[in-house]
């Protein structure tokens, strides 16, 4: 029997879309890979690995284009488990471009990375690129030392409670929602109505918490008081000379610096190899790449709103997150 071109091409497009029993094929790299270990440069048994942390810190799987990625929390938390197996890997670099996310996901790569560090008795180092602020600077606390590029923005030690309000509009349009509820403050913060004064205090001191515990990290990683802690408890952002006065930032360089940091502190030798945990090969791979699986995807939308858009597509929530960041490339 003879299949006509229009049946064997459908019969093509199904198999490399969902595969067949054996083998598997897929078309990107994606979390069914294994992290594999790429190294970068070096020849000496010990290693220093590099961890990029890049983007909104989030501990949900990024969607792509037919396939998810992992998510940033579970990302990190992988390339830990098979740092603290690996005895030659003697520091651990990580490399961080990131605005913030959520304050769990933040505290959960806090506490991962300390936890990491005790356990394993591995030095720990800090290498902050465009930004680290709020949740960015919050996970890097652990750090044995931490180093700032000389453009690098950092700080924003503090707390933000991101929620959408559309009652106005809804006024305007002549909409409303009815609402029946079991406890005063049941619907506290809905979109759909302003919030009381009553609300706004349980709210603010829900955020005052949230901010203390930041700043109480700080102080106790960083040896701050008095008028420095004072000074980086307001939220302020910080170039890298002025994140060195306040005491956020140990050393400014760049990423060879950071590198050559690691290997000092960890007793290594100059040549020791610098690895990544990596699902997909690269050509000329080299320690600025951050990408750890397939290509990456960024579908934009019809209409780019630009850091508005970027804001309205956060869930309603605690963040520690410098806002003014969303939208940048």
């Amino acid at each position: 029997m003879r299949l006509s071109t229009g049946i064997i091409s459908t019969l093509v497009v199904a198999t490399l879309f969902f595969g067949c029993a054996t083998p598997r094929i897929t078309l990107f790299s994606d979390a069914s890979d294994p992290l594999r270990e790429i190294t970068l440069e070096g020849t000496a048994d010990d290693k220093i690995l590099v961890i990029p942390i890049t983007g909104v810190i989030s501990d949900s799987p990024k969607g792509r284009i037919m396939r998810t990625v992992p998510g940033l929390v579970q990302e990190v938390v992988a390339h830990l488990m098979l740092a603290e197996k690996d005895d030659r890997v003697k520091a651990v670099l990580f490399k961080i471009d990131t605005p913030g996310g959520t304050t769990t996901a933040s505290d959960i790569l806090y506490h991962e990375i300390l936890s990491f560090k005790q356990r394993s008795g591995k030095k720990v180092v800090v290498c902050m690129m465009n930004l680290a602020t709020s949740g960015g600077y919050y996970l890097s606390l652990p750090a044995d030392v931490i180093m700032a590029h000389p453009t690098t923005i950092t700080g924003s030690i503090g707390v933000i409670l991101i929620r959408p309000e559309v009652s106005g509009l809804m006024e305007k349009i002549g909409v409303a929602v009815q609402v029946n509820k079991t406890g005063e403050n049941k619907d506290m913060g809905s979109p759909f109505r302003s919030v009381t004064p009553a609300e706004e205090n349980m709210l603010q001191a829900l955020a005052d918490t949230l901010g203390r515990r930041f700043v109480d990290l700080v102080k106790k990683h960083r040896k701050l008081d008095g008028q420095r802690l004072a000074t980086v408890a307001d939220a302020r952002v910080f170039l890298a000379d002025a994140a060195v006065a306040a005491g956020l930032v140990d050393k400014i360089g760049y990423l060879q610096d950071a590198l050559t940091e690691a290997k000092v502190i960890a007793g290594t030798g100059a040549d020791a190899r610098v690895v990544t945990y990596r699902r997909t090969d690269y050509p000329n791979d080299n320690v600025y790449n951050s990408l750890t699986s397939g290509t990456q995807f960024n579908p934009r939308p019809l209409v780019d709103m630009g850091p508005i858009g970027d804001l309205l597509s956060l869930d309603a929530g605690f963040y520690y997150l410098w806002p003014q960041a969303l939208g940048s490339p």
